[in-house]
Order: C-alpha cells, then sequence, then structure tokens
C-alpha cells in the first residue's frame, strides 16, 4: 500500500486517546471539511456537542502550526482534511438480573485535522 503524497497540506494537529465515541466525532469533523478557517471556527463554536469543543481546540491548535510554520498566510488557509481513528476501548460492566453482567464499551478516538491551501 503506498502513501498518497499530500503537497497541500500546510499544516496539521492530533489529538489522541480522548473520551468519545469516534463515531460521533467523525459527525462533527464532516461538518468542518473543505471549509475556511473562519467559518469552520464559527461552526463548532456554536455546537453544542462536546465532540465540537474538541474539534475547535484542535483546529486553533492546527492554526497555531500553521503560524509557528510560516508557509502560508492564516486567510488562504482551508480544512483540507482530517480523520477520526479508533482509539482504545475500555470495557466496563454493567450488572443485570439473577447474576449476570452486559457489557459496556467506553471508546476513545484519535482525531486528526489538516489544513492546507487551494
Amino acid at each position: 500500500m503506498t502513501k498518497r503524497n499530500d503537497d497541500k497540506t500546510v499544516a496539521s494537529a492530533t489529538l489522541r486517546h480522548v473520551r468519545i465515541s469516534p463515531r460521533k466525532a467523525r459527525l462533527v469533523l464532516n461538518m468542518i471539511k473543505g471549509k475556511q478557517i473562519e467559518p469552520a471556527l464559527q461552526i463548532l463554536q456554536f455546537n453544542p456537542t462536546k465532540a465540537a469543543t474538541l474539534t475547535r481546540a484542535l483546529l486553533k491548535s492546527a492554526i497555531a502550526n500553521a503560524q509557528e510554520k510560516g508557509t502560508a498566510d492564516i486567510d488562504d488557509l482551508w480544512v483540507t482534511g482530517g480523520y477520526v481513528g479508533m482509539g482504545k476501548t475500555l470495557r466496563r460492566f454493567l450488572p443485570r438480573a439473577q447474576g449476570r453482567a452486559t457489557p459496556i464499551r467506553k471508546r476513545s478516538a484519535h482525531i486528526t485535522v489538516k489544513l492546507g491551501v487551494r
């Protein structure tokens, strides 16, 4: 399997081992893919979910990384991509009737945001 060369990526940021379901985090990340920085930050600011709060902080970190590199103007940056991967799953058990137990999976995620120019 060959890795795709992503020349348009200027900066990226990764948040690992976050205690949120990858499915829920993926929903929020897909909302901001392909958007400019300012609209993406506004979308995340007014979204009342935990995933939006985490993704907003991650996006700000990616913006700071782009400023530190100094390779592109901040006003020209877009959210060119990103992905949510599965982290570790904590297994817990909920006591049920007649001495049985039901497993509960507390999932975690790794979230990555990539910024680039168009």
